[in-house]
Order: structure tokens, then sequence, then C-alpha cells
């Protein structure tokens, strides 16, 4: 093989060198990453004339043993995969070593165990160590040949490799820290969607207990009734026995101890009815919390349940509801999710819309649309400016943080809506209440089982 040599005079090796400085620099400067070291390896080949550049980085590998993951591999007129190869037994041992490293020709003789040498068909080599910032070997630029380098070559690679394994060591140490700059990112976004998730659910329980205090206030007042009943029975009862036992129980006494044990009687009935209906409705509801497949059911039914739910509560605030929902309108999705929507809505207007406001007032209403359902809650309450109602659906916005508030109830209803696959828009000016229109599509069955 016959070796090629140079025949340029010292000025114009120095300017083919400027000129391919300023190749590779054009060529790189605006690319990052894997386009960079591609581009790298491509232009170092060319301009050096050889068949292989590597740009790799040092690393270790699962057994702890130094090696090399190449970033960049040019091989002829194309690119080679990625490899990773262990250190021990090859030239690039010593470039990771900070030493450069030049094999005019012999390469494989100098370094018999080194297979990939003889795959390539390797006759010479060159390298420099990529060194960062802190003095530590962060990884290797090379150039092989399948031809014997001569001085003028040596001389000539030495000048590119030294400026450009800088370069690429400033570029992988950037590499470096953007990856740790993501992994905190990345961490710390995990934690902050944790927290929300955990400040939503406890959003959703501080709904849940205004309910379950509703429930328990409803379900206490007819009970209370049927005791107080039960108790005047069992006291006229005792008069009545009283009453035998020395006879002198009169006709008309019988009459009157009759009279009020029947009307004691048929309170505690009616009574116990009601709570037993209470707590089937109840017990509706809370099943209802936990289903989250699709189901067709009449709207007007769960939102009677919901408001049945918050009766008390409603009732302490002075609250009117009204519904306006036809009797058969079926809907088609989550009940769960739609019960908590409904009691999210409930509960902020509770919170922030009747302040000062003499005859508070929640309107429900709700019509079939086209494969959907617009169901609006409205009040007229305080309302809020277009500012505020623009922000009202984000997370931790409220207008009363100092009173404790989180700002995640209406953030709640939010994700609640996007959960059923519908919109919502908030409407209404400062003095003028709100009315939240929400656009709810039927959506397909849930398969049985």
């Amino acid at each position: 093989m016959t070796e090629k040599t140079s025949t340029f005079s010292p000025e114009e090796q120095q300017r083919v060198a400027e000129a391919a400085l300023r190749s590779i620099t054009l060529a790189t400067s605006r690319k990052q990453g894997e386009a960079f070291y591609r581009a790298l390896v491509q232009e170092l080949a060319q301009a050096m004339d050889v068949h292989y550049v590597i740009v790799g980085e040092l690393v270790r590998t699962e057994t702890g043993a130094e090696a090399i993951q190449t970033l960049a591999v040019r091989a002829g007129n194309d690119f080679m995969a990625n490899i990773r190869y262990e250190l021990a037994n090859t030239p690039c041992r010593n470039v990771a070593d900070q030493s450069m490293c030049f094999h005019p020709c012999n390469i494989q003789q100098d370094y018999p165990l080194d297979t990939l040498l003889v795959a390539m068909q390797a006759e010479s080599y060159i390298g420099m160590p990529m060194i960062g910032s802190q003095g530590k070997t962060l990884g290797i630029l090379v150039a092989l040949d399948v031809r014997p380098m001569d001085e003028a070559k040596r001389v000539f690679a030495l000048s590119l490799l030294s400026i450009f394994s800088a370069r690429a060591a400033a570029e992988l140490e950037h590499q470096h820290r953007q990856a740790e700059l993501e992994a905190v990112i990345s961490e710390r976004t995990s934690h902050l969607k944790k927290a929300h998730r955990r400040l939503l659910e406890q959003e959703k329980l501080a709904a849940l207990g205004s309910m379950v205090a509703g429930i328990a206030h409803e379900i206490n007042t007819p009970l209370g009734v049927a005791v107080t009943a039960s108790s005047s029975i069992q006291h006229e009862l005792g008069e009545l026995r009283a009453a035998l036992n020395a006879e002198k129980v009169s006709r008309s006494e019988l009459l009157r101890l009759l009279a009020t044990l029947e009307e004691a009687t048929e309170m505690t009935v009616s009574n116990l009815l009601r709570t037993g209906q209470l707590v089937n409705d109840f017990k509706h509801l809370a099943v209802a919390q936990e289903r989250e497949q699709v189901e067709c059911f009449p709207l007007a039914q769960q939102v009677d349940v919901v408001m049945k739910a918050y009766c008390s509560l409603l009732e302490s605030g002075r609250v009117r509801v009204e519904c306006d929902i036809p009797e058969g309108l079926q809907v088609c999705m989550a009940p769960g999710i739609l019960t908590q929507l409904l009691a999210q809505l409930l509960q902020n207007a509770l919170q922030h819309a009747f302040p000062g406001i003499d005859d508070p007032l929640v309107r429900i209403t709700a019509r079939p649309q086209q494969g959907a359902t617009l169901l609006q809650f409205a009040d007229n309450g305080v309302g809020a400016s277009a500012v505020v109602r623009q922000q009202m659906f984000d997370p931790f916005f409220t207008t009363r943080r100092a009173e404790g508030n989180t700002g995640l109830g209406l953030n709640v209803v939010f994700n609640l809506v996007q959960q059923l696959q519908g919109d919502i828009e908030v409407q209404g000016e400062p003095g003028q209440g709100l009315c939240f229109e929400l656009t709810l599509p039927d959506q397909p069955l849930s398969p049985a089982g």
C-alpha cells in the first residue's frame, strides 16, 4: 500500500488548517447533542481524510470496568451504529488517561487483543482526551485510518482534534447539566403533582364532610321525632297500666289514652319511614360516588338526592334551590363523577356566592342538546369580575386565601368536567351572580361486568 504524503508548503498547510477549522466550526456551531456529534465526526473525517472518526463518552459497565460509549461514529461515507466497548487492551485506554495517543502504522500489532481494530482493518490511530472544566476526562475524540498516517497528517490532525475535543467536552458537560436539571425538574414536578392530588382529595373530602353533616342532620330530625313519640307512647302505656291496676280507668279516659297512643304511633311510624327513605337516598348517593362506569339514569333524581344531602346547610344559609329539569331527561355518564361535580358546585356557592345577599337562590336547569346535556348552575350572588372569572378554574386561585381557602374547589370542578369529556364556562358580572354552563356529552355505556 502506498502511503499518502503531503506536498503542501508550511504556509499552504496553515491555510488548509484554517479553512478546515472554519468549515467544521460553521457545520457544528448551531447544533447540539447528537446532531453536533454527528456533524463533528463527519466534518473531521472529511477534513483529515481518514476512514474513521469516533467521539465517545467515558462510562463504566455493570461490572465497574471503564468503557467508551460512542456518541457518533463516522465510517467511510456513512455513520455506524453506536457501540460500547471496554478500554482494557485498547489505545483508547491511553487517551482516557489524558494522553495524546498516536500510532502512524501497525496499530493492530501494537494492540493484538483489540478485536475492534481488526474488525475496522485499522492501520493508524490518533486520539485526544475530552477534558471537562473540572479537569476530569469525560470522553475521547479519535481518528483511525486503513492507511498509515505521515507526520504532516499527525500535525494537521492534532491541531483539529485539540480544538474540537475541548468543544466536544463542553457539549458533553452541557448535556450532563441539562440531564441533571431535567431530573431535578422531573422530581419536583412529580412531588408537586402528588401534593396537588392530595390537596384535590382534601377538597373533595371537605365537600364530602359537608354532605355527611347534612345527611346526619336530615336523618336526626325525623329520628328525633320518632324517639320523642316513642317516649310518649311508653309514658301513656305506663299511665294506662297504673289506671287498670287501680281499677280507676273510665271509658272516656281509656278513649283519650288510645287516641294519644294512636297519634304517637302514627308519628313514630311516619318518621321512621321518612328516616328509612333518607337512608335509602343517601345509600344511593354513597354508591353513586363510587361509580365511575358509564350508566344511563334520570338526571332529576340524581340532582334531587344531592340537594337532599345539603338540605341542612341550605336551610342554615337560607338558600333556596329551584330545579328545572325534565323528569324524562336521561343522561349517560359516570354517576359518581356527576355527583361529585354537583356537590362541588353547591359547596362553592354556599362558601362564596351569598355574603350580603338577602334572598339567596341557586337555580339548576338542564336541557337535552344533540347527544349532550346542557346543565346550568346559577346563583343570584355577588358575582365576579372578568379578571376573576378568567382565573376561576386555575389551581390555587382564590380571592379569600386569608380565610383559609385553598383555591382548589373550582379546579376540582374543572377536572371532573374533563373526566366527563365535557366543557364548562362561567358568566356573570359583579353584583349579578354567576352562571356555570356545562355541556356534558352522553358517553358509550361501560361493558357489563
